[in-house]
């Protein structure tokens, strides 16, 4: 899982206004294959999935993309998955992007990390390694992954990364299923290994378009809650929205998309597909008969498309505080246009929560005047004195909850082609 950052203001739209457009930043995705089955998981794929694996770039076709990448000017890469080290060339293709000269992080659940691999990276150091940690007992974790070991396995990737100096990170997507150990995995990496830690909230459907992963969501108060327990958060957001705030209204960006996808960024999928994000499926273009073309037409034609209408998020003032993006739209609401009701719920209530005045944004349930807003102040006022206290959450009683719900499996995203 990618999303796991404080807001969505960043260089990025200052460039884009600038009028620079470079693919500066690529998210590469070897492979959906992955040795857990996270109930939370937006696109993993089982280990033996022999179709899935047929369908996946080759070892050759990487080397080509890096080569393109190299000529237009992109120096950031991150790889991520599935499991990155579910191909059984990645440390080679991985190789090829470190004599190339790219800065690399690598997304991984640390399960697959050996003493080789370990090795390896310390010859070939990463600018940074991400460990998806998703709870701090054996209990939890396993619960959620939803496979036996891998707990250990986890840990043990993490001891053999920690011992050799590697710049490791920690993070983890808070659930309803682990939501009550987020605190002690915060405290587990800064205070014991010493590396930095966060975390989200933000569940998506499947790419599949399932919404079988919103099952284990968090209700937007326990979001808040955890964030407002964090002690570097609240400051943080605040820091961000004041930013946003002191700057030019949003006057009406005319197109779908205002954040770095599609102008300094985009995403290659396992199949060889770009998009304009990892999370972004709808819409993906053929990159095996060359990057540059697809690029400089079709993504950059998707980037451009105009707005249909206005919503409620098209003054918002709230980007920083909000996940909202026209993927999610596409994902959970099937339209890209569509505000996402949690996103909104969530970004209103941390406003709320940390001090942060609204401004007017249309007609909004959770502005002033709107039907919900009375909600907002309640939930805010619990979350600031502390009467939703995350230190005394428990484990849910049903640590493994009824599967394949027939009624959360149904697509949501109209016309997506199940994957």
């Amino acid at each position: 899982m990618e999303q796991l950052t404080y807001g969505a203001f960043s260089a990025d739209l200052h460039q884009r206004q600038a009028g620079q457009r470079a693919p500066m930043q690529v998210s590469i995705e070897v492979t959906r294959r992955c040795p857990l089955e996270c109930q939370h998981c937006y696109n993993n794929l089982p280990m033996g999935d022999q179709d899935a694996r047929s369908r996946e770039m080759t070892t050759e076709e990487h080397f080509r993309m890096l080569d393109e990448l190299v000529e237009m000017g992109c120096f950031w890469l991150l790889y991520t998955g599935g499991e990155i080290f579910a191909r059984k060339d990645f440390l080679e293709i991985y190789t090829y992007a470190k004599k190339k000269g790219f800065l690399i992080t690598l997304f991984t659940n640390g399960t697959l990390i050996t003493e080789k691999i370990a090795d390896y990276l310390l010859e070939w150091p990463p600018f940074a390694i991400e460990i998806t940690l998703y709870g701090r007992t054996r209990e939890t974790y396993e619960a959620l992954t939803m496979i036996p070991g891998s707990y250990d396995r986890c840990l043990r990737g993490i001891k053999l990364l920690r011992e050799r100096g590697l710049p490791l990170k920690l993070k983890t997507v808070a659930t309803s299923i682990n939501k009550h150990e987020v605190v002690a995995m915060r405290q587990f990496a800064e205070e014991e290994l010493g590396v930095d830690f966060k975390f989200d909230g933000l569940i998506n459907p499947r790419i599949d378009c399932s919404q079988s992963p919103l099952a284990v969501r968090l209700t937007p108060e326990e979001v808040v809650a955890l964030d407002v327990h964090n002690p570097k958060a609240p400051g943080e957001y605040r820091e961000l929205a004041q930013r946003e705030m002191a700057s030019a209204a949003p006057a009406a960006t005319d197109t779908v998309y205002i954040c770095g996808g599609g102008f300094n960024s985009f995403a290659v999928n396992a199949l060889g597909e770009m998009g304009i994000c990892v999370i972004s499926q709808q819409e993906t273009f053929d990159v095996r008969q060359g990057l540059n073309g697809v690029w400089e037409r079709s993504l950059l034609q998707l980037r451009n498309r105009k707005r249909t209408r206005i919503t409620k998020c098209t003054r918002c003032r709230l980007h920083s505080l909000c996940s909202m993006c026209p993927a999610n739209g596409e994902m959970e609401n099937g339209d890209q246009e569509s505000p996402v009701e949690f996103l909104c719920h969530v970004a209103h209530l941390r406003a709320a929560a940390i001090g942060v005045e609204v401004p007017e944004h249309g007609d909004c349930e959770f502005c002033v005047g709107g039907e919900r807003y009375s909600e907002i102040v309640e939930a805010a006022q619990r979350i600031r004195e502390k009467e939703i206290d995350v230190e005394s959450w428990a484990a849910p009683q049903e640590m493994f909850p009824i599967l394949n719900n027939a009624a959360l499996a149904v697509g949501a995203c109209g016309g997506c082609s199940a994957r």
